[in-house]
């Protein structure tokens, strides 16, 4: 996996700091509002289960798995609920935990769909945006790293499902997934 990757952009020491503050302004900034932290499965498992442990106030947990990519390197632009809430949103202050904001049409998808089921407030929270991948006008509320229109694995961003499992975030070679 290792020798798949141009360069490394963020270790894991950088990443769990960027995972710490962001974990101590959603603790600030939602005193007293009990979220809902929703992850964008698969690709957000990792920093969500860091993120909630930086999170110190009454939360509650619940998953979507979506689809845009499938196995290319590029967004369809069709976004497919594969796996939707199992809690009910009305009134609650929901939180979309994601990997990375790229073309931003998950998330704006997600968002609407959200606040049409009654949700009081929508907050993203994404570990990596790359704001040169915008299809869509949408931007993070709260973000860890800008990152380069590069295709970036690790931390549970993947290519065709590998990589997740990295510790840190590289640049994957292009040779890897232009074919």
């Amino acid at each position: 996996m290792h020798e798949d990757l141009e360069r490394i952009l963020f270790t894991e020491e950088q990443i769990q700091a960027e995972v710490a503050r962001l974990g101590r302004e959603l603790t600030r900034d939602f005193q007293g509002r009990h979220p809902l932290f929703v992850c964008v499965l698969k690709g957000a498992v990792m920093f969500m289960a860091d993120l909630v442990k930086r999170v110190e106030l009454p939360l509650e947990m619940d998953f979507m798995a979506t689809s845009s990519y499938g196995s290319a390197s590029k967004s369809s632009g069709v976004v497919r609920i594969l796996k939707d809430l199992d809690r009910p949103v009305e009134s609650r202050h929901v939180v979309i935990v994601e990997d990375i904001v790229d073309t931003g049409l998950t998330l704006k998808h997600l968002r609407e769909m959200i606040l049409h089921r009654g949700a009081a407030s929508v907050t993203i929270v994404a570990l990596f945006d790359k704001p040169e991948g915008r299809a869509v006008a949408i931007e993070p509320d709260y973000y860890g790293f800008r990152v380069p229109n590069e295709f970036i694995v690790g931390y549970g961003l993947d290519y065709a499902e590998r990589y997740r499992n990295l510790p840190y975030v590289g640049v994957l070679k292009p040779e890897v997934y232009v074919k």
